[in-house]
């Protein structure tokens, strides 16, 4: 059920630098995954290989673009969610000249204001890729597939998961620590839109 999180990849081996992604190995509880509370839609998709693929936990489909580069996934919230962590599936060994070579993160309001978060180059990327955010609070998260290895046009993207830090809820603490007052009863903040 969890993802594998995160080891140095082979090409990891300078010890300096942070890698600028890595391979997954094993995921905890440190995360939860908030890909179902996301609207998705994609630039374009063949036949039978659309948006459903890119997280119906299945290795064996993918999502394949058709259409003029870049590819783009969109991931639209409904609330401004704290993004920690994205992870995409790929598989060079399978898709080859579909595979990724270079893929930007993109993050904002709407489509209309994104900033880019990060730009990763791979190099025959097999398994989890992994992207860690710091401080990154989004109402709309964009993948934009750049450019592919032996200078292909489509992209094969098997998985994408997007998550969330797990906070943790102490039913027992004291109420002055959610942030409320004596003189605001949480009846006040009690309101559905």
């Amino acid at each position: 059920r969890g993802l594998n999180m995160p080891a140095h990849t082979e090409d990891d081996d300078d010890d300096d630098e942070e890698p600028s992604y890595v391979v997954a190995k094993e995921l905890g509880n440190e995360f939860r995954d908030i890909g179902a509370d996301g609207f998705w839609s994609v630039s374009s998709s063949k036949p039978g290989n659309g948006v459903s693929e890119l997280s119906d936990r299945s290795k064996e489909t993918y999502w394949q673009s058709d259409g003029s580069q870049p590819h783009l996934i969109n991931i639209q919230f409904e609330k401004k969610m704290h993004i920690a962590m994205l992870a995409i599936y790929l598989d060079y060994a399978l898709d080859e000249s579909y595979t990724p070579k270079k893929i930007k993160i993109n993050s904002g309001s709407t489509f209309h204001d994104l900033k880019e978060l990060r730009s990763i180059e791979l190099h025959e990327p097999s398994g989890w890729v992994t992207l860690r955010f710091q401080d990154c609070q989004s109402f709309f998260m964009q993948i934009s597939i750049i450019s592919m290895h032996q200078n292909g046009r489509d992209t094969h993207i098997r998985q994408v998961r997007l998550f969330s830090p797990r906070i943790p809820f102490d039913l027992h603490a004291d109420p002055t620590t959610l942030g409320f007052t004596r003189g605001q009863p949480l009846a006040t903040f009690a309101l559905l839109r």
